[in-house]
């Protein structure tokens, strides 16, 4: 047996480090497994987002009967917290710690909220479903607390541990990391939407307590793994003589490399890519008249499109590509994808409509790698975790924006036209989703003309032709 082993070993030894998944985004000083454990934080916030976002959404409004307004409402307190993303970068970048860390101690603050906000849960679902003696309010307001806690938790853990990797990477395997990173909160969140379907699938209060608590539980688990031994211990930090001050930082990083210029452009991409995030299915539905399996189906498309952009990106940018040029080309994959959703209603073509939404995703996806490299490597030394915090406080409040106007357009522009007030010729279930659609175009042209002049000239593109293109490049 110790033969065979042996044996075994050498063979896995001579294999080729571009056939083992994201072998070729590890370094010496961010080994596989070390990054594996990171990445980790990433499964904890999609696990959050998809619980709030997916599985509460339905059982609030279906089994509870709370109105959808309300519900929407709980929905979007998370983003209250999105704002302040720059400051808790900027926080950890400049944390005297006792113990000599600067982000893993909002990394495990970031868990604790989100463990107690999901702790805070299951109780207010009790008093919010009738079957106890609590005033409503109570259930309303815990139900609100539990949903912000989560939220604060989230930014604040996704914030912290992208800021770690960047420490831990070096600037060559940055764009692979990014990447990876990606990949790693795409499939969190597939595993866990086919996790809590399954497990919810013989539907009762007692189980989804359960679910809940569980998935407290989880977060924890999964936050304290990935942060074990991640960040080497510095006691010479907390002897900082100057405190430093936030607004002076932002005011210096904004005046370098053309940063408001970058956030406007990050901003108008994720509005022009977020607004039709609840409207795709609906659309199939209503206008196209697809089946409910035929719409799920989609989430799945447009997941598959941004692992296509996330392949094309990491590719690209390993081999020395300008990341704002990779942003644009994501831009204009868009400014293709929604044209065919449009036109998918006039040619009666579910085929086309579904190549519009893998388009979507894939735009999307070379839009976001290509503005989060892009900030990574224009964040100064010592400011990665303010960088990397401007851009998720842009990129998660545009898109909450974007999402709620997306929605309250669709039904204004098609209450009118059933009213008649836009005339003859603008009628029918299609005119307010292209309403959006049409919004979304303008705005990818928004940001074509705001990103141009950060793309480097294609004769200072730096091109490394000798490095293959492996298997750490392929979300796998």
């Amino acid at each position: 047996m110790s033969s065979l082993n042996d044996k075994l070993a050498a063979k896995w030894a001579e294999l080729s480090p571009s056939f083992l998944p994201f072998a070729d985004a590890a370094t010496v000083e961010f080994p596989l497994n070390r990054m594996l454990r990171l990445s980790l934080f990433q499964v904890s916030v999609a696990m959050a987002v998809v619980l709030l976002n997916g599985t509460l959404n339905r059982v609030m409004i279906v089994e509870l009967g709370m109105p959808t307004w309300l519900v929407a409402l709980m929905i979007s307190l998370p983003l209250l917290f999105a704002p302040f993303r720059a400051l808790i970068g900027f926080r950890s970048d400049h944390y005297r710690s006792a113990l000599g860390w600067r982000r893993v101690p909002f990394i495990w603050f970031g868990s604790m909220l989100q463990f107690g906000g999901l702790a805070i849960m299951p109780f207010a679902l009790i008093l919010l479903s009738g079957d106890s003696q609590g005033a409503p309010w109570i259930g309303y307001t815990g139900a609100a607390l539990s949903f912000l806690l989560v939220g604060a938790g989230l930014h604040t853990t996704q914030t912290a541990g992208l800021a770690l990797a960047t420490d831990l990477a070096p600037e060559h395997a940055r764009p692979r990391v990014v990447a990876f990173l990606y990949v790693m909160l795409l499939a969190g969140m597939v595993a866990s939407s086919m996790i809590f379907g399954w497990l919810l699938s013989d539907f009762s209060q007692i189980r989804l307590i359960q679910v809940i608590q569980g998935a407290a539980a989880v977060t924890m688990v999964l936050n304290v793994v990935a942060l074990w031994k991640q960040e080497t211990r510095n006691p010479n930090r907390r002897t900082s003589e100057e405190e430093p001050d936030f607004h002076r930082a932002f005011i210096a990083m904004r005046e370098g490399q053309r940063w408001t210029r970058v956030l406007v452009a990050l901003g108008l991409g994720t509005a022009a890519f977020s607004m039709q995030d609840i409207l795709l299915e609906p659309y199939g539905g209503e206008v196209l008249k697809l089946t409910v399996g035929a719409t799920t189906v989609l989430t799945g498309l447009l997941a598959l499109g941004t692992l296509g952009g996330l392949i094309i990106a990491a590719r690209k940018l390993s081999q020395g590509a300008d990341p704002f040029r990779i942003a644009g080309f994501g831009v204009l994959a868009g400014l293709i994808a929604f044209p065919a959703v449009i036109f998918s209603a006039t040619a009666e073509s579910p085929m086309l409509f579904r190549i519009g939404t893998v388009l979507i995703g894939f735009g999307g996806g070379l839009f976001s790698v290509g503005t989060l490299t892009a900030a990574m490597n224009m964040a100064s030394s010592g400011q990665s975790g303010l960088a990397l915090g401007a851009w998720g406080a842009v990129q998660a409040t545009a898109a909450g924006i974007a999402i709620l106007v997306g929605g309250g357009l669709r039904d204004l522009v098609s209450r009118l036209a059933a009213d008649g007030s836009l005339g003859a010729a603008f009628t029918g279930p299609a005119i307010g989703y292209n309403a959006v659609y049409h919004i979304e175009i303008i705005l990818l042209f928004a940001t074509l003309a705001a990103i141009g002049p950060l793309v480097r000239p294609a004769s200072e593109t730096r091109r490394d032709v000798s490095e293959k293109f492996g298997l750490a490049e392929f979300p796998g």
